[in-house]
């Protein structure tokens, strides 16, 4: 037992590492979040308060591509809901009818 005497016991410590700690504990964001919401509870005025500041460090750029990204997606909304189903399948149709023979599915069978 003698030739264990000099062994140290402890966790291992890296040269110039001094300085951090590893024994810091990691923020629980469950626990933030709940502060969070009882917050906004507290002042819903707050909250407004904080959207209006996001929305002011948004360039004009930014805020016109927003209005114009979401009027194409109502327009892309509001032709898909004007075909029935039945309209959609006649119009694929006629597209795969338009489509050269280069696209159809080669015969693969060997027995006949």
């Amino acid at each position: 037992m003698a030739e264990y005497s000099n062994v140290q016991k402890g966790a291992l410590k890296m040269k110039g590492a001094g300085d951090l700690s590893l024994g810091k504990k990691k923020k629980n964001k469950k626990k933030e979040s709940k502060k969070h919401l009882e917050q906004i509870m507290t002042n819903p005025n707050k909250e407004e308060e904080t959207k209006k500041t996001y929305m002011s460090k948004r360039t004009p750029a930014q805020i016109a591509f927003d209005k114009m990204q979401e009027k194409r997606q109502m327009e892309r909304i509001l032709n898909k809901a004007s075909k029935t189903h039945k309209r959609r399948v006649e119009e694929f149709n006629r597209h795969l009818d338009t489509l050269t023979e280069h696209y159809d599915i080669p015969k693969v069978s060997w027995t006949k």
